[in-house]
């Protein structure tokens, strides 16, 4: 890392470990679903990434993390027992593609629907309301699929946890963010200064780590999904 990115702190950004849905497709935006067991270990495996990768750590209030259940335990399971919670790193609402695969939609819609395009509040009416899935060990999962919420909301909270990290990075301390794949990679755009819909180029796979920062005072991508 350059001098001058050592000056300044690191924007680290941590997704959550497997769900049964990151495996079969399905948006996954609130549904409050567990980290399945690859989950759990992924999540212990990235912590150790993190350790080698930041062997300094993160001071206490450095640490934020989404609310919602999978970011919690990948937190937790990553060594950091008490970050600060914070709706704003919650995953993007899907609203009425909420735990449907492309396919699914493809089949209700009868045309493809393209979510950084379109966006979750351009679906249909008639994809709308309250449905209870069951997994596989019993589980009772109630998915709700309201009117969700367009890019530029997701972005406008994205841009609120960069503002509250900035000075611990200004001070030269890093900071990790632990939360979800589009939510991240929007966070990302807006860290760059770009157009939010630029996050569909930014690929970020399950417990995987991206860190950003500056250098020679613009703002990079340092490492991207490691």
């Amino acid at each position: 890392m350059n001098d001058h990115a050592k000056r300044y702190g690191t924007l680290v950004l941590l997704r959550h470990g497997q769900t049964r849905w990151s495996e079969s497709g399905q948006y996954t935006g609130r549904t409050n679903i567990p980290l399945t067991d690859v989950g759990v270990q992924q999540a212990r495996d990235a912590g150790a990434r993190l350790r080698a990768l930041f062997p300094n750590g993160f001071a206490d209030g450095d640490v934020y993390c989404s609310d919602l259940r999978r970011a919690m335990t990948t937190a937790q399971e990553a060594g950091f027992a008490s970050p600060t919670l914070t709706a704003d790193l919650e995953e993007w609402d899907y609203g009425r593609a909420e735990g449907r695969t492309r396919e699914e939609l493809f089949a209700a819609l009868g045309e493809e629907w393209d979510v950084w395009g379109q966006g979750p509040t351009a679906l249909a009416d008639h994809l709308a309301g309250e449905r209870v899935e069951i997994f596989p060990d019993g589980q009772q999962i109630t998915i709700i699929n309201g009117p969700g919420e367009s890019i530029e909301e997701a972005a406008a909270r994205a841009r609120r946890v960069i503002d509250r990290a900035i000075p611990a990075l200004e001070a030269g301390r890093d900071v990790l963010c632990v939360a979800h794949a589009h939510i991240l990679r929007i966070l990302t755009t807006q860290w760059l200064g770009m157009e939010p819909r630029f996050g569909r180029h930014l690929k970020l796979d399950t417990a995987h780590i991206c860190a950003l920062s500056v250098y020679k005072g613009d703002h990079v991508i340092w490492k991207w999904n490691v």
